[in-house]
């Protein structure tokens, strides 16, 4: 569903004004009209125009004043002026000002709607220059790392309901890589070349919330010196990612069910509403079967986003992508940090598959990336993988198992290497991949010289 285009004309001329409204009506606008520069600017002040179409001869405020408070209130905002007295002098004068394009009267409604269409094709460029800058990321990854059939699983469902139209509400753990799942399924669809917007539930501050979602006008609260576009806008004929929607307010709850159900969305401080056209999609590390049972979370909106639910398995329940998770990650750090590192050796691998890694997929990228900076060889060792927080080795404790420290793990296989090459320094330190000079501080710190 095409969102129309908003269009506001401002002129002291009554037929000019019907003329622009007729015709632009016919090209599927919504058109308003304003007989004079401050009842435009008050129009302008209620809701987001995409074009306007301002005279610049009329009583009172001239057009030239009226474009002058336009920029300075939204500088977005796309401005073709209409004159009757067209002139170089006129045309250098607007567009230093902001104008997009002057039309000189009189006018066709072939002209009328000519240099709309190029005003409109100009907005969404605008447009897509925000949400442009609004990416954290130069490329959108879509590439699912995961051999396991639980990962074969989860990009199956993602490519059937890609191409559809469905909600789709994303479980898992954290770092379980819920964003790149949603990616994915962006990608699977016919929105794949439109605005991938993130809606981040859990850091957005909730006083400004809502005006993050929908928008807000200038002055409708302190700090909004100028009318802004939300989420929902810039995602026009794409795709809201809502990250751990759970956390979202019970009152932001029923404004995002009315947005999701009518295609529609009205600005803080404005009583306009505004069609738009999203594919939503969902995830959360939380249950919202028990935070409906608790009434902390909108049963109907509970529905409305999981028509489509896909669950990620954690980490620890598809250890056979750990090898092929880190050897990704090995790479791409080894290539970012200049650094030769090529391969990991066989305990280390061994003590990767051998921890619960609670973190997920985030967590062992971060030890990848971590023993690549760290590591002094080029073969990760376990004593590289030390300086992340895993033990490969438990002990017994009054019946009880307990996980060893990690000094008392680098400490054993120090002494153990040391064992297997009869004390030869060299031997050991190029073994665990750590220089002679590293290795006489450990063995002096554990008391192994």
């Amino acid at each position: 569903m095409a969102v129309s285009p908003n269009i506001l004309v401002i002129d002291d001329d009554e037929p000019i004004r019907d003329s622009c409204q007729q015709t632009l009506s016919k090209a599927g606008c919504r058109v308003k009209t304003a007989k004079e520069g401050n009842e435009g600017l008050l129009l302008f002040k209620e809701e987001a125009f995409d074009v306007i179409l301002l005279d610049l001869k009329m009583p009172g405020r001239s057009g030239v004043e009226i474009l002058e408070q336009i920029k300075e209130d939204n500088p977005e905002t796309i401005v073709i002026i209409m004159t009757g007295y067209p002139s170089v002098e006129t045309a250098i004068q607007t567009m230093k000002m902001g104008a997009y394009d002057y039309i000189s009267k009189p006018f066709t409604p072939e002209e009328l709607r000519i240099n709309v269409r190029r005003a409109l094709e100009k907005r969404d460029l605008v447009l897509e220059n925000i949400y442009l800058k609004r990416q954290h990321e130069e490329e959108l990854e879509s590439d699912i790392i995961g051999q396991s059939e639980g990962m074969q699983k989860v990009l199956q469902l993602a490519r059937k309901v890609g191409p559809t139209e469905s909600t789709v509400l994303i479980t898992g753990e954290s770092g379980t890589g819920k964003e790149l799942i949603a990616k994915a399924i962006r990608n699977y669809s016919n929105r794949k070349d439109k605005p991938f917007i993130t809606v981040d539930c859990g850091s957005l501050v909730e006083s400004l919330f809502e005006s993050e979602l929908f928008g807000h006008v200038k002055g409708s609260f302190t700090g909004a010196t100028a009318t802004k576009h939300g989420r929902f806008e810039l995602a026009n004929g794409g795709t809201i990612f809502f990250d751990e929607i759970a956390n979202i307010s019970t009152n932001i709850q029923a404004k995002l069910l009315r947005a999701i159900q009518e295609g529609e969305v009205t600005k803080v401080g404005s009583n306009q509403v505004i069609k738009v056209d999203v594919r939503i999609i969902a995830a959360t590390n939380q249950d919202l079967k028990h935070l409906v049972n608790e009434e902390r979370f909108r049963e109907d909106l509970f529905y409305r986003l999981s028509v489509v639910p896909i669950h990620l398995p954690s980490l620890r329940e598809r250890p056979e992508d750990i090898p092929v998770l880190a050897m990704h990650f090995l790479r791409e750090y080894s290539q970012k940090r200049k650094k030769t590192v090529g391969s990991i050796s066989e305990k280390a691998m061994k003590a990767l598959m051998q921890y619960s890694w609670p973190g997920n997929v985030r967590e062992l990228e971060n030890a990848i990336e971590r023993a690549v900076v760290l590591t002094e060889g080029n073969v990760i060792q376990p004593v590289d993988l030390l300086y992340h927080e895993l033990s490969t080795a438990r002990e017994v404790s009054h019946g009880e198992e307990r996980p060893r420290s990690l000094e008392d793990v680098e400490k054993e296989y120090i002494s153990q290497t040391l064992e297997t090459y009869n004390g030869h320094r060299s031997k050991t330190a190029q073994s665990l991949g750590i220089n002679r000079k590293t290795l006489w501080r450990k063995m002096k710190k554990y008391g192994l010289e």
